[in-house]
């Protein structure tokens, strides 16, 4: 079973403001299954005389190598770009990510794209690849600086991966981003992946995406299984490294390979930039209610500044997750009414602190995904309409703070800023020169 021992690879950032770093923990016992997905026709108006056959349909799926993935059109609910016209005011973005996105048994995979749909919201989700790697297949990951098979968070088993794999198909239909959180999630000096080399990260790039490509011939008891409905090859734009370490050489290698963005840094709540080639859509600094600073957008940095463990005292499991959930609303509302800037948001699959920060999650969620102006969108969309806007329009809008809004209205700020509105062509797929992905 995937992450049969359950290990989380936790980075600790020196910082006063920011403690932790993203571990990644997930695990692949869930129950599901996937239909083999043949669509059948019946005869038309116009169709054949009554004792013969209709001809059957060409089909949209392409399957591509062994079946695993299938090339079936354009992602259904992908919105397209548009430019903003002169004086519009921006939407105010809201990305919820998740790190090593796979369904186990506490199905929160599951639970969280039914949240999504419910309140108009799409995400990113981070596969760690060696989720679709079965347990007696390890050694076909070969890790830098680390014996083929070896993997901090393990691998899978075949109901893992088949629940994984009907979580990923829905989730894709349903116009989220399937990104990477690439595989072994290896953190710190001894071999981490902030000590890997341009092409150490070549290399593990590589075989993430392998793992989703060829995950019936790794698992042959799969073979039946309906591919998933995406090349990945095109599908993969972005992600986030583990523990958000070694972020500059896995940049230099995934511009190369086809990724756009990154989202392994730290920032602030300002509009983004490009870094490297891509763009830097980094976890941000956000309010601890109650306390004199501001930790990172994400579950395991609250969780590490309030308990310093996943499994902390449990009277303190509600305030803690009402924490969290009032520190993203302040965060939102200060760039809902400030600068604009989007809000990006990481998260885990898991229960620690009695999983008062899934709870966390899904009220902020709900309160602010609905709101007039938001749209709360996967780092693929929003990369999308970054690349669709007049730069004179970023370049000015990366000029304002933290909450900080034009101190004319947004008609006069942006009046003279932008040329006039027009849709992007398409939206943006993998530029010529490659760009990147994360974990």
């Amino acid at each position: 079973m995937m992450a049969a021992t359950k290990r989380i690879a936790m980075g600790v950032m020196a910082t006063a403001l920011v403690a932790g770093l993203a571990g990644c923990a997930g695990s692949g016992t869930g129950s599901g299954s996937s239909g083999s997905g043949a669509e059948k026709v019946g005869k038309g108006a116009h169709g054949p005389k009554e004792d013969a056959p209709a001809a059957a349909p060409k089909s949209k799926v392409q399957l591509i190598g062994d079946g695993s993935t299938a090339f079936t059109g354009v992602q259904p609910k992908l919105p397209a770009a548009e430019r903003l016209a002169p004086g519009q005011k921006p939407p105010q973005f809201v990305v919820f990510s998740w790190d090593g996105a796979g369904e186990d048994s506490q199905k929160l995979f599951s639970h969280f794209r039914e949240v999504a749909k419910k309140n108009n919201a799409t995400m990113t989700y981070f596969l760690s690849g060696v989720y679709l790697l079965p347990e007696e297949k390890r050694n076909l990951y070969n890790p830098p600086q680390h014996s083929a098979g070896r993997s901090d968070i393990g691998f899978n088993d075949t109901k893992g991966i088949r629940d994984t794999l009907t979580e990923l198909r829905a989730a894709w239909q349903d116009g989220n981003e399937i990104g990477t959180h690439f595989n072994g999630h290896f953190c710190g000096k001894d071999g981490g992946v902030g000590t890997w080399s341009v092409e150490e990260w070549k290399s593990e790039i590589r075989q993430a995406k392998s793992f989703v490509q060829s995950w019936k011939s790794n698992a042959p008891a799969l073979k039946a299984e309906a591919p998933l409905p995406f090349d990945y090859d095109k599908e993969l734009v972005g992600g986030r490294t583990p523990c958000l370490e070694g972020q500059e050489n896995m940049v230099a290698a995934a511009r190369t390979m086809g990724f756009r963005y990154d989202s392994s840094g730290v920032g602030n709540q300002v509009w983004p930039k490009k870094k490297g080639g891509v763009w830097d859509l980094p976890l941000q600094l956000v309010p601890v209610p109650g306390r004199a600073f501001e930790t990172l957008s994400m579950d395991y940095n609250f969780m590490f500044n309030q308990s310093g463990t996943t499994q902390g005292d449990p009277a303190k499991h509600a305030y803690w997750g009402n924490q969290m959930r009032d520190g993203l609303i302040q965060a939102f509302d200060r760039s809902y009414s400030g600068n604009r800037a989007p809000l990006i948001i990481g998260n885990h699959f898991e229960s620690w602190n009695g999983g008062t920060y899934m709870r966390a999650i899904e009220e902020t969620i709900e309160t602010v995904c609905t709101k007039e102006g938001v749209r709360c969108v996967s780092f693929r969309q929003l990369a999308d309409w970054l690349d669709a806007q007049d730069p004179a329009t970023l370049a000015k809008l990366g000029t304002l703070g933290v909450g900080e809004a034009p101190k004319e209205s947004w008609a006069g700020y942006l009046g003279a800023a932008a040329s006039p509105g027009k849709p992007a062509a398409e939206p943006a797929g993998k530029p010529a020169s490659g760009e990147r992905s994360a974990g």
